[in-house]
């Protein structure tokens, strides 16, 4: 079967404008806080909305049909012609003059990574700051679900392009329609940012870094508006159990969050991959929090308070704020961790490779493939004991398909292959094993702070441009759960059938 090529390239038009209608939202930032790059953002943001409407204009005639085969191309495509024009602000304003540099950082922000380049955080325009922020946040939830609620306009389905994008092993529907979908998904992720943003601010941020830590905490993206991270804000322990309870939310399923706002709370309680990633996070938290407060110097990584803040709460709260950043991959750091106790530093590093919930706006593995290998793994040895009996894995009660777990084993399988690849690439640019592993780990899990020479108060500016390149591409088949894009690359998905 030919590919739809008109569809395909009428959506990337659509994409781009979005991309530049969300651009002229920074330029009106950059106009309410005079930082005088005001009118690059406008030029930013015309370029890619020309660019757009005329690649929708040329294709006007485009049919109607669209299959998964599109769905794919559109998702994948799309995220790069994304980051291509998101670089954008960055390049005109001259922020990043180098492409490289301006792509990876691009890159970062729509797949949540939060690894940066920049050296000095603070001194970058409010304008483009939010722009960077803006990117965490539109790659969150996913720009092309986004699309996928307005397609209807055009008289074209999403439900392909939405299976394509919605992270996890399989996209659970609140509605039937796709677009009433979106739509809900949406509105709850605009609500928690609202929410966060409001609690931010009275918690004593300035309304600016309150709405730039919103945006990236809900996408579970990492970038913040200073050097130091959340660390900025360690003498003040209120704002940072908000983040971490909106980091905790938004590592978990959003279809959750829709049956509780419905009164369904059974349904959340219930959930066998919530109660796991609940689990997880209680069990690794007290875990940490006990080496730290017997081992680990947090003298520099704390202020406490003469009178309420002792060592106690704060290696509670570090802990429970480095467990919660890393696993839902957000990449916010309130200390350097991997300075604590050698221990750790191997803990977090595993912790990696678990991920937060599917339906969340999370990287990594996700807990419920790690939940269905470890039930698949121990129904295993009934099988060999019993090798007539059927005994399927259970989730939720319901039995769960043999292609479904197949999917999931070869979805682990290709995860860390596509891990010791990157790090066997890293480390021919002549950087260290354990900084090469790092790497791999954080761009493959869009975690963001990585190991040794890139840990949590390093920054990726000191990477060879071919490194760069090569974690772009790393933090794009995560962040799009590798099969989306590596399908692109096997010879049979182009041919004609």
């Amino acid at each position: 079967m030919k590919l739809n090529y008109k569809i395909i390239l009428h959506l990337l038009g659509l994409l781009l404008v979005f991309n530049g209608g969300f651009m002229l939202l920074s330029a009106l930032i950059s106009l309410i806080y005079q930082d005088g790059v005001t009118f690059d953002l406008l030029i930013s943001g015309a370029v890619a909305v020309l660019l757009g409407l005329l690649a929708m204009y040329n294709t006007k005639d485009h049919s109607k049909e669209m299959n998964k085969r599109e769905g794919y191309v559109v998702v994948t495509f799309g995220w790069i012609i994304m980051t291509l024009s998101g670089t954008l602000p960055y390049m005109i304003s001259g922020t990043i003059p180098s492409f490289t540099d301006a792509f990876f950082e691009t890159m970062s922000g729509y797949t949540t990574t939060g690894a940066s380049i920049l050296n000095d955080i603070e001194i970058v325009p409010e304008g483009v700051l939010f722009w960077r922020s803006l990117t965490h946040w539109i790659g969150g939830m996913g720009i092309i679900v986004l699309a996928v609620a307005i397609l209807p306009l055009l008289g074209i389905g999403g439900m392909q392009m939405f299976a394509a994008e919605a992270p996890g092993p399989s996209a659970d529907k609140l509605h039937p329609r796709i677009t009433d979908t979106a739509k809900r998904l949406w509105l709850i992720y605009f609500g928690y940012t609202a929410a966060e943003t409001i609690l931010l601010k009275v918690a004593g941020m300035s309304f600016f870094d309150a709405i730039n830590h919103s945006l990236c905490t809900l996408s579970t993206g990492g970038f913040s508006t200073k050097n130091a991270s959340v660390a900025y804000w360690n003498d003040q322990p209120i704002i940072q159990y908000i983040i971490m309870f909106f980091m905790f939310l938004a590592g978990t399923n959003f279809v959750l969050s829709y049956f509780a706002f419905k009164g369904k709370v059974q349904k959340v309680i219930q959930d066998e991959e919530f109660k796991l990633y609940f689990k997880f996070i209680a069990i690794f938290t007290l875990i940490s929090a006990i080496i730290i407060y017997f081992k680990a110097d947090i003298s520099q990584s704390t202020i406490y308070h003469p009178m309420v803040w002792g060592r106690a709460e704060s290696s509670v709260r570090h802990a429970l704020f480095q467990v919660l950043s890393v696993i839902t991959t957000t990449g916010f750091v309130t200390a350097d961790y991997t300075a604590w106790t050698p221990f750790l530093v191997v803990f977090f590093f595993g912790l990696m490779f678990l991920g937060g919930s599917a339906g969340s706006t999370s990287g990594g593995v996700k807990v419920v493939r790690h939940l269905i290998l470890i039930k698949n793994g121990f129904l295993e040895f009934k099988r060999t004991l019993h090798p007539s009996a059927v005994v399927p894995v259970r989730y939720n009660i319901r039995a769960v398909t043999g292609g479904i777990v197949f999917n999931i084993q070869g979805f682990f399988i290709l995860y860390m292959l596509s891990f010791i690849v990157g790090a066997l690439v890293f480390s021919m640019f002549n950087i260290d094993f354990k900084s090469a592993i790092g790497l791999a780990a954080s761009s493959l899990g869009n975690v963001g702070p990585a190991l040794g020479d890139f840990g949590p108060v390093n920054n990726y500016g000191g990477l060879p441009p071919l490194g760069k390149w090569w974690a772009s591409f790393l933090m794009l088949i995560g962040r799009l759960e590798l099969f989306t894009v590596l399908i692109l690359l096997t010879p049979f998905f182009w041919t004609k059938k």
